[in-house]
């Protein structure tokens, strides 16, 4: 397979030792500046007080798969998303977590693809439309989250007549605009009680979500669907054989739609960019899903015989993680391989310097989609959707939504590289550009 040498935009992390409060600032700002530069150089890094930064395959795998399974999300990573997703399947621990995962699960099967596929292609084939017929300079940072916000409003909030699209989809922007505000108090790990910031914009984008949510669901549960025909039906349908109180399936729900709007966005509009980067694989995978589907809506069947698409996306989740960094509290003692891991101390997955790690990877930062077309990277080495019991329970849900509204899009459209300087990766609340991503877009002829 050939060899590209273009080498893709990157984050720059900390050269220099990083303060609690410079840590604090900064990764209010932007998470990568506080990530040491060492870890991609490194395996292990010991950080400031009780912080470890762990990119050892064998590590990760026994603090997310092994011993430290059950170890919980760390207080930090509450207090900044608590209030918009109260105690969903993201923050939720122990019991109430186990019961919530089990309960969800069975919505993320993959018999229930085909028929949220049949949304996403829906959404594809708009997109690809639109482009067609607008060629030249877009923005692929708006044109993507656009793409997942309609899936959202298809699979969540469609065949409301009491609500509009579009006032679902200014109250999402909003929503996520307010959620992705870092709070400088929060990351200081400062008493709740303490003015945030973001208090004096109003909580309304947080509170009108809720009820919205609240509204469609109770409208939706008063239909009676004898077949379920979107994702909020799959969701009623669990609940019928499994309760749980009406707060906490709002919850749920919004951290559906938390996890799977912006996640999906961004793999998008990075995964455009590197293939606008390279002109000779854009060409490979566009031939590939002509030959699979010349024509019409995508379906999920067509998936499985698109490999070198899935390779692509595969490694563009490895440059550009949208879940670049989490963290985890160690709640008792441990000792993996030789580290001693104190109670309390604050475990760090950067997962961006996981996946680019000059030890663990040939060529880091370059674009080497064939790594992913044979044997798959040790266990513990790529974790786009995090490992273990509370590995991303829609890993599958993304990688099908990403799939289908990327070959949708490929198909008839090819992206070039524009005179706009190129975004660096920032990670706030997800791995996001830090500008407008500009790429030009050209329709490309059937046959051609």
């Amino acid at each position: 397979m050939e060899q590209f040498d273009v080498t893709p935009v990157s984050a720059k992390l900390a050269e220099k030792p990083v303060t609690l409060l410079q840590f604090a600032r900064s990764a209010g700002r932007n998470m990568l500046e506080v990530i040491p530069a060492e870890t991609l150089r490194q395996t292990y890094v010991r950080g400031p007080l009780n912080i470890h930064y762990i990119c050892d395959p064998e590590m990760v795998t026994e603090l997310l798969v092994g011993g430290g399974r059950y170890f919980p999300k760390a207080k930090f990573t509450k207090d900044i998303i608590g209030s918009a997703v109260g105690n969903g399947l993201i923050l939720s621990e122990g019991e109430k977590w186990r019961k919530q995962r089990h309960r969800y699960s069975p919505l993320f099967a993959a018999r229930n693809l085909p028929v949220l596929s049949r949304h996403f292609a829906e959404t594809g084939y708009e997109v690809a439309e639109s482009l067609a017929e607008n060629e030249g300079p877009v923005d692929v940072s708006q044109i993507a989250p656009a793409s997942t916000l309609t899936n959202i409003s298809r699979v969540i909030f469609s065949g409301n007549e009491e609500v509009s699209s579009e006032q679902i989809r200014v109250g999402l922007i909003a929503y996520f605009n307010y959620i992705s505000y870092l709070s400088l108090f929060d990351l200081m790990g400062l008493p709740k009680w303490l003015p945030r910031k973001k208090w004096l914009s109003s909580k309304a984008p947080v509170t009108d979500m809720r009820d919205l949510a609240r509204h469609v669901i109770e409208l939706r549960r008063s239909e009676n669907r004898e077949e379920p025909e979107d994702f909020l039906d799959l969701m009623i349908d669990a609940l019928k054989e499994d309760f749980e109180d009406a707060e906490t399936t709002v919850d749920n729900l919004l951290t559906f739609v938390v996890a799977g709007h912006e996640t999906s966005a961004n793999a998008l509009a990075w995964g455009y960019y590197l293939l606008a980067l390279n002109p000779e694989m854009q060409t490979r995978i566009r031939h590939e899903i002509r030959t699979v589907c010349p024509e019409g809506k995508l379906e999920f069947s067509h998936l499985e015989h698109l490999p070198l698409l899935r390779a692509h996306i595969k490694e563009t989740l490895r440059l550009y993680p949208s879940a670049a960094f989490f963290a985890r509290d160690a709640s008792e003692a441990i000792q993996v391989k030789d580290v001693k891991i104190e109670e309390g101390d604050a475990l760090f997955f950067p997962v961006y310097s996981l996946h680019r790690n000059e030890v663990l990877w040939e060529d880091p930062a370059q674009y080497r989609p064939e790594r992913f077309m044979g044997t798959p990277p040790p266990r513990g080495q790529y974790i786009p959707f995090g490992a273990g019991p509370r590995i991303c329970i829609g890993a599958q849900y993304a990688e099908t939504e990403i799939m289908i509204l990327m070959a949708s899009v490929l198909r008839r459209i090819h992206f070039s590289l524009s005179d706009v300087e190129m975004p660096e990766p920032v990670l706030t609340f997800t791995m996001r550009t830090s500008g407008p991503l500009i790429l030009n877009a050209e329709e490309v002829p059937a046959g051609s």
